[in-house]
């Protein structure tokens, strides 16, 4: 017997392990399996898609295999045709039915990118669950901050670090920035992933239609401390979720006023769950126009001056350099005087108002040109009018 066969025969003991390991996948695919509606609509579309190309990619790999087989050198019997090079029944086949299946994801990729823009109201929670018109959806304000996820909830007045809580059947919608770098703000339970950029504001919009706790995290890398930017997510009943707004007031460890947010920032990794009370309805928007650090002006208060003209020749020598950097503009760590390039506010007027529409409500029907306005056709006046028909002058 060969030296090496028992351990030939150990390693071949394995092979049904290995076999069976793609099958551990189907675990955990929340993906697949989430807990929103709008979630679910994106699974189907994922497995719709793939289904309609395997239509062809099946069909090309066993043919493949099959010709490679009949056509084989010891097969006498396989007709040999050495000058053929066309056939206009097989063109038709070989290039119709990639065309259609084309054709078909086009039309079910253009539905389903306005269906679910995740810009877009929600008109429904689930299958023939519209969402009625007095139903407001619940915000919230998050901000990805290194690198950890902040949660504001300007409504109830509280604020969470890595722990997101929602009711469950309600509409909620997701203001979504970053401090700094770009992260992607991601709840595979929930809805697809979105990203959080520093000066900008995103939206998502989504539903629990299901209660439990599920797992978001950046899906974006940003650094140092990014395999560990991960939040919880509690999907509650209504009653519960009002429960847990007066525990997390109750248990606050301080307001989460715009010096406690400039410390909050500060890096740091694998962060506790933590909460604030927050009494502040503009932080958000100071965090967005980059101006949370008193005294600094606002990008939307320097877009309004550089559309004004600027401030004038006599304003030049007043007004620095502005630097949006993280740590030579803001001040939030120890340096010189001189070294803080930033431009003091002009007015005293605040960020902007914090409740304003996105968008107009939506039909619950299925898409039929909803949130697609046709353009505007002028109206027929004597200048546009056919020149046969114009007036002369």
């Amino acid at each position: 017997m060969p030296a090496d066969l028992p351990r030939f025969s150990a390693r071949m003991r394995l092979l049904p392990l290995l076999a069976a390991t793609p099958l551990l996948s189907g675990c955990g695919m929340v993906v697949l399996d989430p807990a929103g509606d709008v979630a679910r609509q994106q699974g189907d579309l994922i497995i719709l898609s793939t289904v309609l190309m395997l239509l062809i990619i099946v069909p090309v790999m066993a043919l493949t295999i099959f010709f490679a087989w009949k056509y084989r050198a010891s097969n006498r019997d396989a007709t040999y045709k050495p000058d053929w090079d066309h056939s206009t029944q097989l063109e038709l086949v070989i290039w119709s039915a990639p065309l259609l299946i084309i054709i078909c994801l086009g039309a079910v990729t253009w539905v389903a990118t306005h269906l679910l823009d995740p810009y877009r109201p929600l008109a429904r929670t689930g299958p023939g669950k519209p969402v009625a018109a007095e139903v407001k959806p619940l915000d919230v304000q998050v901000v990805a901050l290194d690198w950890k996820w902040l949660f504001i909830y300007p409504e109830q007045g509280v604020a969470t670090v890595n722990e997101l809580a929602v009711p469950v059947d309600r509409p909620l919608r997701f203001r979504i920035s970053s401090s700094s770098v770009m992260n992607s703000f991601y709840v595979p339970a929930l809805a697809g992933q979105i990203y959080a950029m520093p000066g900008m504001e995103t939206k998502l919009h989504g539903v629990f239609d299901k209660t439990g706790e599920f797992t978001g995290f950046s899906a974006n890398y940003s650094g140092w401390g990014f395999s560990n930017m991960r939040f919880g997510v509690k999907s509650l009943p209504a009653g519960e979720f009002d429960q847990w707004v007066a525990a997390t007031r109750a248990s606050a460890e301080g307001d989460l006023s715009r010096n406690a947010y400039l410390k909050l920032e500060t890096p740091s990794q694998k962060e506790p769950v933590r909460r604030f009370v927050a009494n502040d309805p503009q932080l958000f928007d100071a965090v967005v126009n980059m101006c949370v650090e008193p005294g600094k002006m606002c990008m939307h208060d320097m877009m309004s001056l550089d559309a004004a003209g600027g401030a004038g020749i006599a304003g030049i020598g007043n007004v620095r350099q502005v630097t949006y950097d993280k740590f030579a503009a803001r001040g939030t760590v120890d340096a010189a005087r001189w070294s803080m390039r930033y431009v003091a506010a002009y007015c005293s007027a605040p960020v902007m108002s914090n409740d304003r529409p996105d968008a107009k409500p939506v039909s619950p029907e299925k898409l039929k040109g909803e949130g697609l306005p046709l353009p505007n056709k002028p109206e027929r006046t004597a200048l546009n009018a056919p020149a046969a028909t114009r007036p002369l002058s």
